[in-house]
This record gives C-alpha cells, structure tokens and sequence, in this order.
C-alpha cells in the first residue's frame, strides 16, 4: 500500500531587535497610513484598497514595484493581540502563506519575529529566497520609519 505524502509547510523566521517598545512597532502596522509607507521590500510603494484592521477584517493593497509593476495583494487577519501579536492570512493572489508577527520585550528594546508559513511547491517554493530578504528590507523600511 503507498503512502499519501505529507506536506510539510514551508517556513520562513524573520527577526529584528528593535529600540522600540511593542506598541511602538504594532502601532506602526495598526495605523494604515504608517503601515503604507514601509510595507513591502525596498522601492515599493503601497495603494491599499481596504484596511479592515480587527480579526476578520480584510486587508487588500497593491505593491508597486520601481519599474512599475503592480502586484495585488488580498489577506485576512485571523487574529490581534495589542500590542504582541497579528496573524493574517495571505490569499495570493501571487502566492498564499499564514503570518505571524510576535513582539517580544527584550529589556527596553523589543525583538519583532515574523513567522511565515505556506504550504510545499509552485509559486511558494520560488518565492522562498525572495521573501526571506525582502523581510529584511522591511525591517530597515520600518526601522527608518520609527527613527
């Protein structure tokens, strides 16, 4: 008898130490107009659609890239706990991944920890690389954001 594979989720772990409280840096994701100017890896830009920022709330935006491209973006947020954590649920179009972002206290600074997880092969396999230093790039966009 042959076994059904498994599929094991694909797992990306994103973290930086931040000078900032956690509610300073889920503040920065809570307010629309903050959470446009450093979302998305470096040279995009945001025009959001909808930002319904509560557990079941959607969150739809386009990311536009330097060279003019535009990609959509359609996402779920499945859970809120001001201000140490926000799960959603990114729907793709493009590709389709659960987030989860953790403020962690370290003394007087706050280490912020983005989980994210997606099912095996296709358009998640190949983004893999791509997604692991655009998380960094955010990072440094919300980094200069918060001063």
């Amino acid at each position: 008898m042959k076994n059904d594979p498994v599929m094991v989720p694909y797992q990306v772990i994103s973290s930086r130490l931040f000078d900032h409280s956690a509610e300073s840096l889920f503040d920065a994701f809570a307010d629309e107009e903050k959470l446009k100017q450093w979302w998305g890896p470096a040279g995009f830009t945001n025009t959001f659609q909808q930002f319904d920022f509560r557990p079941g709330g959607h969150w739809v935006h386009t990311m536009h890239a330097s060279d003019g491209t535009a990609y959509e973006n359609e996402s779920k947020f499945l859970e809120i706990q001001r201000p140490h954590r926000i799960v959603f649920l990114h729907s793709g179009p493009v590709h389709v991944y659960t987030m989860t972002m953790a403020s962690i206290a370290q003394g007087e600074k706050t280490k912020l920890v983005w989980t994210m997880n997606s099912e095996n092969g296709g358009e998640n396999e190949a983004m893999l690389g791509f997604i692991e230093a655009a998380n960094q790039q955010n990072f440094d966009k919300l980094g200069a954001l918060l001063g």
